[in-house]
Formats: structure tokens, sequence, C-alpha cells
């Protein structure tokens, strides 16, 4: 697979002059406040950045979606918005950025957000997006636009999770291999993960849709409740699953002092928690940190039913 990380990179620094928008959003970055705290073998970092409030705050119920354009159809796009074609998706800058170097990889075709079936390209996205970790929000875990399907990227080493995913692995992992991948079990105490590495594409291919499966209600449409985390690492893969509970914590929908505007995804589960609101970012701590993973992952007796049938 042909790496286009040259490319992208120079779409971003074309878009950055040419679309006034996301020349100013990524500017403002460099003024993004952070705080950091410290867990047992981790790090959390929480991230100001008003920018987001259109993605944290986005209606994503069935009406709301369909009362509004598309905007990842090319349709519907600003007319100064460009991209880089991938096969059947184009990579497009994302002009609401968390990361210094930040992309929307959307379908061409308008099909719903459903990793079912494209679980591969993701793959071959990540070995060509050389230096990017690239991700993947369920339509109820934090994807703003449910009704189009699309992966996302953003620069490797970014997200604390990227460079500290061995040494949880080593004190916290239960692990091992199953037919050619290499499994583990991560619970650190705030999240409950499972990380797949592998060199062989249909190997972890197959290791996935059985994670999908045992997540999977019989008697529902829905897709399981899942964010992905896919980076090539010496020319094989590393990819971490984080089942699902809930969309959104009871701090999202709380009123006066116990509200707090958080709508985690991915990113939030690499470990960069995103607040659009400034009261929000101010007061947060440790505990409404563990007190929100905890509500929207998995909670550990189903993550450890899951982790024994996946043995089997």
């Amino acid at each position: 697979m042909k790496p286009i990380s040259t490319e992208i990179k120079q779409l971003l620094s074309d878009q950055k002059t040419e679309w006034e928008l996301a020349g100013k959003n990524f500017a403002g970055l460099r003024n993004v406040q952070v705080r950091e705290f410290q867990f047992d073998g981790f790090t959390i970092k929480v991230q100001f950045n008003p920018g987001r409030i259109v993605s944290s705050a986005a209606k994503v119920d069935k009406k709301s979606i369909e009362a509004r354009p598309c905007f990842l159809c090319a349709a519907n796009r600003p007319v100064e918005q460009r991209g880089v074609t991938f096969g059947d998706y184009e990579v497009l800058v994302n002009p609401f950025p968390i990361f210094p170097e930040h992309f929307t990889i959307p379908a061409f075709a308008h099909t719903p957000q459903q990793i079912k079936g494209n679980f591969g390209n993701m793959l071959d996205m990540a070995q060509a997006m050389e230096g990017f970790s690239l991700f993947y929000n369920g339509p109820l875990c934090g994807a703003s636009a449910p009704d189009h399907f699309h992966f996302q990227a953003g620069n490797a080493g970014f997200m604390p999770l990227d460079e500290e995913t061995t040494a949880l692995k080593e004190k916290y992992g239960d692990c091992w291999e199953k037919d050619e991948v290499n499994y583990c079990a991560i619970k650190d105490g705030l999240r409950n993960f499972l990380v797949l590495e592998a060199a062989d594409k249909m190997a972890l291919i197959n290791a996935f849709v059985q994670i999908y499966t045992e997540l999977e209600d019989q008697e529902s449409d829905e897709e399981p409740m899942l964010n992905i985390l896919a980076r090539n690492i010496d020319g094989g893969w590393r990819v971490l699953v984080f089942p699902r509970a809930l969309h959104r914590p009871s701090q999202y929908f709380a009123e006066g002092e116990e509200n707090i505007l958080i709508s985690p995804a991915s990113v939030d589960m690499g470990g960069v928690l995103i607040t659009p609101q400034e009261k929000d970012f101010l007061k947060i701590g440790k505990t409404d940190i563990e007190s929100i993973m905890k509500q929207v992952l998995l909670p550990v007796e189903q993550f450890d039913k899951l982790t024994t049938k996946l043995k089997q």
C-alpha cells in the first residue's frame, strides 16, 4: 500500500492558507489549554477546545440527522474544502481539529457509520498513513455524522495511549496468542479495552469479527457500541478496541454544578479528554474522569465474559 502521508501533509499545509476556517482553527490549537492527571502507570490529558462544541454537543438522534444536510457528502461541503483520494474514500482536513494534524476520511458513498465489512479498509489506511493513528467512532460512540461512513486520523504520539500501550500490557494485561494474533485484555482501573497485534491482515480481520459478533445484540440492528484505534507498527498492526456501555455519561445530562459537557469518543479513550467549555476544563478532577470512563465503557464483569469467550 503506497504511503500517502506526504500528500496529506501537503494538503493540510495548503488548506490552512486556502480555507479561512481551517487556518484559524489550526492556529487556535497553539493556544489550547491542557491539564494532566497522573494515574497508576498512565496519563490522562484534558484539553480545553471550544471549537469541538460542534462535535461534543452534536444531536445524533434520527430526527436531527434527517433534518440537516450531510456535511461529509461532497455536494454539501464548503467550496474551499479539498481532499486526497484513497480508494473509495477521500482524506479531508478536519476544520475543527484536536490534533496538530487532523483528518476526516469519509467514504464517497453516503452509507451509515458501520464498521462491519469496513475494518479491512481501516487496516489498509493505517498501513498507508505512516505516522498517524486511525480511529473509528461508532454511531453512538462519538461519531457526529452517524449517517455517513468515515474514519479519522491524527498524528501518532499525540494521545498518551500511543506510547503507553506496551507498558500497560505488562502492568495490567491478560495476554494470549491465538490464530496468529496477539491479544491483550487490559483493565487499568479506568478503561477496559482489548489490544490486538498481528502482521497478518486476514487474521486480524477474523479476530475483530469475533469480537464484533460477541458484542452484537442478535435482537437489534444496531451496531455494538465501540471505539477503535489502529496504527501500523513494525510492519504489522496494533488495534485497540474499546467496547462501550453508554454513549454519554450522566454528567452530560446533569444540570447546574453537576453538568460536564463531555461526549467521550476514541481520542478520549486514547487519553485526551475534550472539554469544549472552560467551566468544565477548570473543574474536572480525577474522580470525575474515573466516573465518566467507568460509565461509558463496558463494566468489568461483562468485559471478563468477553475475554473468556475470545480465549476459547
